[in-house]
């Protein structure tokens, strides 16, 4: 068995916290139009500030502008430029914006060299509860951004939240649904099981996931899915030791984005990487950075895109 686990030196940059859905477990959200946008001038002096630490990945996650708002062509676009001014200056964009169309979606394929966006849950009786206020919520819609991603050959990570009412049978079933769709498309990298840990932002009353069955579901999910896909677990989100180091003995491979701050979880600090590494190797697994996007994806890119890629893959030899 390898004992080598992988996480990707990433940075996060938020075009807009605004989103027109209201998920009542949601720590990240404002209400549209109650945020500044991130300017492209502030994105550069911050990303002309990470050269020299290491950092390959530049994460572009955004709250959703609605569908039909004036605003949204608007706010595509800085996703876009943000993007294009993050290759410009050496890093890999990874963009996870949310619910896109077909058409948004082939428009930043030339700007990342992955994306992602997260099923959560595929059962509908969510919608009656934590989704009741989150139209881009709807399952159908997910799987469907799932299945574009694959006919367009986008590199791509999705994910469970676990502990927003779903029933064990209904992780299983959304393992089933990425599992289904990764074999005709045969382009999901990753797949993040991400235990629902509480913030002082939600209006969710619940506890926090209970992390003594991750080590269970992580088993169950590499039993599910294709062994091309890696599975993801959060370091952050896992407060005992001694479950991070079970969930990687049940399968787990992959410690995500480590950066200096968690956006979506903001009350819970990403791991000191060096503490991480040391802590790692004490339990004999090798902790190992990698790029947002998998080698056997590389041929899926543009040449400018594989040229970027191409420069990190240099730096790794």
């Amino acid at each position: 068995m390898s004992r080598f686990v992988t996480y990707s030196p990433a940075y996060t940059l938020v075009p807009t916290y605004e989103c027109f859905n209201r998920c009542t477990y949601c720590n990240f959200r404002v209400d549209p139009g109650q945020d500044s946008w991130l300017t492209i001038s502030q994105a550069k002096k911050i990303l002309h500030s990470l050269h020299g630490q290491n950092i390959c990945e530049i994460l572009i996650l955004s709250g959703e502008v609605h569908p039909q708002s004036p605003r949204r062509q608007a706010w595509l676009q800085r996703i876009y430029d943000l993007c294009e001014l993050a290759l410009s200056l050496g890093f890999l964009p990874h963009t996870n914006a949310g619910l896109l169309s077909f058409t948004e979606m082939e428009t930043l394929k030339s700007v990342n060299v992955s994306m992602g966006l997260m099923l959560e849950q595929i059962t509908p009786k969510l919608l009656e509860t934590v989704h009741h206020h989150a139209p881009s919520k709807v399952p159908k819609l997910r799987l469907q951004q799932l299945e574009w991603a694959g006919k367009l050959k986008i590199p791509f990570t999705t994910g469970l939240l676990l502990g927003i009412g779903e029933t064990p049978d209904d992780w299983w079933e959304t393992l089933e649904a990425i599992a289904k769709i990764h074999d005709q498309w045969g382009h999901i990298q990753e797949v993040i099981l991400q235990p629902h840990s509480l913030g002082h932002q939600q209006s969710f009353v619940t506890s926090s996931f209970n992390l003594s069955q991750l080590p269970k579901i992580v088993a169950q999910a590499r039993n599910i899915l294709p062994k091309s896909i890696t599975l993801q677990i959060p370091p952050n989100l896992i407060l005992e030791s001694s479950c991070l180091v079970n969930c990687l003995e049940a399968g787990a491979r992959d410690l995500g984005g480590i950066g200096p701050k968690d956006e979506v979880n903001p009350d819970y600090s990403h791991p000191i990487l060096q503490r991480l590494v040391k802590f790692m190797q004490s339990q004999e697994w090798y902790l190992v950075p990698r790029l947002p996007i998998y080698p056997q994806y590389d041929s899926w890119l543009s040449l400018s895109l594989k040229q970027a890629v191409k420069n990190w893959r240099n730096q790794e030899r």
